[in-house]
């Protein structure tokens, strides 16, 4: 058997001029090279184990126009796997034609809830946001005892704090036993502060302007010399990607969730960045480790199990070199990756908790 995987990036290749080119359009070109590459070392992993792939590349151009010209092409009318668009926008076009067709479609880079593409053949690798705020809830209610405990959830309610708060919010609700406030700023908490409570403070931001005054000010209340309020902080997913404070944030007892972590003194992780400058003549960037993950994680089940690898997609755990998957089935959301990590500050740096 030979199994052919289609993957669509907006290389952008039409444009591909650096004097025309926006710094916009350049990270998006730089980020399919990046995943294209490591994807092709993950499927070249996977080929050892005998099976013939055959990998298509399409250039979307981040273009829906160029989406629906590629449908009329032959070798992508024969894929067993899509992968990509890496866009909401192109998932969301590319919808009508893998329902149509019953053709699995991933969805590789993208955090948006399954429910905006309206797919049930679509494959979700990264977690969602409910999935961040599931994680954080049930560590929270496994680790506090709520009779000593207040939950305090500091919400600025711009639009992208309200999408993290809102299944914080709705999750809480299941866990009655807890106190649960709700706050707009640090310097409102203040005020309603308790001698004898412990308080786990939630912040749904990622604004750096809001975050970085909110953790000193934490920080201050903590320890304070007349005598300070134990409290544990619980940070916005996209604080992996930022740069605070570490010492304080190691001081709050600071934990994040996160859906990928490279682990750079494992043995997988150095083989591969070997390959990869060998191969390529620099170093991986982020997304050539997602893409390895994808293409080692499909390219194996196609390889084990052939055309009925989606069969499999809820029964095969894997622990890569970013991403973690584990893939439950909704009939209308498709697969859906549940695997995510809690993350706490130590030793200046991340260590995996839960």
């Amino acid at each position: 058997m030979q199994a052919n995987i289609s993957l669509l990036l907006p290389f952008d290749i039409n444009r591909a001029k650096l004097s025309t080119m926006t710094k916009q359009d350049l990270d998006k070109s730089s980020m399919a090279i990046d995943f294209y590459q490591g994807f092709r070392l993950g499927l070249d992993s996977a080929a050892q184990s005998g099976l013939n792939f055959q990998l298509n590349v399409f250039d979307t151009r981040d273009d829906n126009a160029q989406l629906a010209a590629l449908y009329k092409r032959e070798d992508f009318q024969k894929s067993h796997l899509l992968v990509g668009p890496v866009f909401p926008e192109g998932q969301k076009f590319i919808a009508a034609y893998t329902t149509e067709n019953q053709v699995p479609v991933v969805s590789p880079l993208a955090a948006s809830h399954p429910r905006e593409f309206n797919n049930p053949n679509l494959i979700s690798s990264v977690g969602n946001i409910g999935l961040h705020a599931s994680k954080i809830v049930d560590y929270i209610a496994a680790h506090y005892d709520p009779a000593r405990t207040v939950v305090v959830l500091i919400n600025p309610k711009k639009t992208d704090d309200e999408v993290f708060a809102a299944p914080l919010r709705k999750r809480f609700q299941s866990k009655p036993k807890f106190v649960f406030q709700e706050f707009t700023s640090v310097y409102t908490l203040e005020r309603r502060l308790i001698k004898g409570k412990n308080y786990v403070v939630i912040i749904a931001s990622h604004d750096r302007s809001f975050v970085t005054p909110s953790v000193d000010k934490l920080y201050k209340l903590k320890y304070l010399k007349t005598g300070g309020y134990p409290i544990s902080l619980f940070g916005h997913p996209n604080w992996v990607k930022q740069s605070y404070n570490t010492d304080k944030l190691q001081k709050l007892n600071t934990s994040i969730t996160s859906s990928y972590r490279v682990d750079y003194k494992a043995a997988a992780t150095k083989s591969f960045i070997r390959k990869y400058r060998k191969a390529f003549g620099f170093e991986p960037g982020e997304y050539a480790f997602k893409g390895f993950d994808n293409g080692y994680f499909f390219g194996h089940l196609l390889s084990r199990y052939g055309t009925d690898y989606p069969k499999y997609l809820t029964k095969e755990l894997y622990k890569g070199l970013h991403n973690q998957f584990r893939f439950v089935y909704d009939p209308e959301l498709g697969y859906i990756n549940t695997a995510i990590m809690l993350l706490r500050y130590s030793n200046y740096s991340l260590q995996v908790i839960d």
